[in-house]
């Protein structure tokens, strides 16, 4: 009678890990594959994959108590990094759960995203546990993970959840920034970001972005750095840029206007709409003490506040906004491009209605930047 073989935790974790990639890379049939190239039998492999599915279904995946009616926590956008690819890992639901991931081609193991969240959280509250608001007590370490990016520049991931590289942030001065660097950044911006990228983050280099700003040239390279990024690494530096420059030059400042704008757009496309809406308000309403209230900025601004309205679900009021912006700006600026810019919109949004009918509805009361009648 042949001997049964007993296998180690370690090569049963392996060969599961082995077929998540190979499903992941497209292979037909993982299974038969990988217990072929590891002289294992199907059979057997198919019992772990699938008691390995059990405990992960069975796992909690959501990282705060549900009595608490706080929602998951995963690590901020672009703070977690591949060890073996170096691209960014981003957070995905499989049949595992949600699981950090890779883009292909990296075949790398997916990471249990809860368990990566607890492991940082862990260590921001072994490190700076105030930057937590006590919402629990103790503070939970999911909702500290939360936090990560404000003492923490980033994260390299290994093979599981807990081989975690931290990179802290430099505690050098920042440097003197070289004569002509920030031009040649402002230029690139829009003939080669990535390298725009690097000149920026060079530039900006040792400077922490929830502190303030007290050289120009440190918000100016915020400011720039802010749009070509996503998600909260662009909220983050767009909110420095803005922060600083009100500091430097006062509220109602263009260079500080600009980059309100700039804040509310950051929030906007990482969907944020109800911060983008009080951002754009407010911009509107500065804009027409400075500008006019029927200067073309303005009037721009309250357009790309009507579109932040319907995003909001609040159809009727973008409408009615958006329908006056349209009749103000003909009348002022007669022939301008920007006119045909906001029709094209407002025909979109009663596109909109026309084919979403059950999807309309009032939404709740807001209130609406007043109209200044000529």
């Amino acid at each position: 009678m042949a001997t049964r073989r007993t296998y180690t935790s370690d090569v049963i974790t392996n060969a599961i890990h082995q077929v998540e990639a190979a499903r992941a890379a497209g292979r037909r049939g993982p299974i038969s594959a990988v217990a072929r190239e590891l002289n294992l039998d199907r059979r057997l492999l198919q019992t772990w994959v699938t008691n390995a599915r059990t405990h992960a279904a069975s796992a909690p995946l959501t990282a705060p108590s549900t009595h608490t009616g706080v929602d998951p926590v995963l690590l901020p956008d672009g703070l977690l990094h591949c060890r073996f690819c170096r691209h960014p890992m981003t957070a995905v639901f499989t049949w595992a759960g949600l699981v950090y991931d890779c883009p292909p081609p990296c075949r790398r193991p997916v990471l249990n995203a809860t368990a990566v969240a607890t492991a940082v959280g862990l260590v921001v509250l072994r490190h700076a546990a105030h930057l937590v608001p006590a919402l629990t007590h103790p503070k939970a370490a999911s909702i500290a993970a939360g936090h990560a990016h404000r003492l923490i520049t980033r994260i390299t991931a290994g093979s599981h959840s807990s081989d975690l590289r931290i990179t802290w942030p430099t505690t050098r001065p920042p440097q003197p920034v070289p004569p002509g660097h920030l031009d040649l950044a402002r230029k690139l911006t829009t003939t080669d970001p990535q390298r725009a990228r690097t000149v920026l983050r060079n530039i900006l280099a040792g400077i922490d972005p929830t502190t303030t700003a007290t050289e120009a040239v440190h918000a100016d390279a915020a400011h720039l750095l802010a749009p070509l990024l996503h998600g909260r690494a662009a909220i983050r530096w767009a909110d420095y840029a803005h922060r600083s420059l009100t500091h430097l030059h006062g509220p109602t400042d263009p260079l500080t206007l600009t980059a309100a704008h700039t804040l509310a757009a950051a929030h906007r496309q990482a969907g944020h709409h109800q911060s983008a809406y009080h951002l754009l308000r407010e911009l509107a309403d500065h804009l027409s003490v400075t500008a006019g209230p029927d200067a073309h900025a303005t009037l721009a601004v309250r357009a790309t506040t009507a579109l932040v309205l319907h995003d909001l679900g609040h159809h009727h009021a973008a409408h009615t906004l958006l329908t006056d912006t349209i009749d103000r700006h003909h009348r002022a600026h007669p022939g301008h491009p920007a006119t045909a810019r906001m029709t094209a919109h407002l025909d979109r949004l009663r596109h909109h209605h026309t084919t979403h009918p059950d999807n309309i509805s009032p939404g709740a009361a807001v209130n609406l930047p007043a109209p200044v009648r000529a």
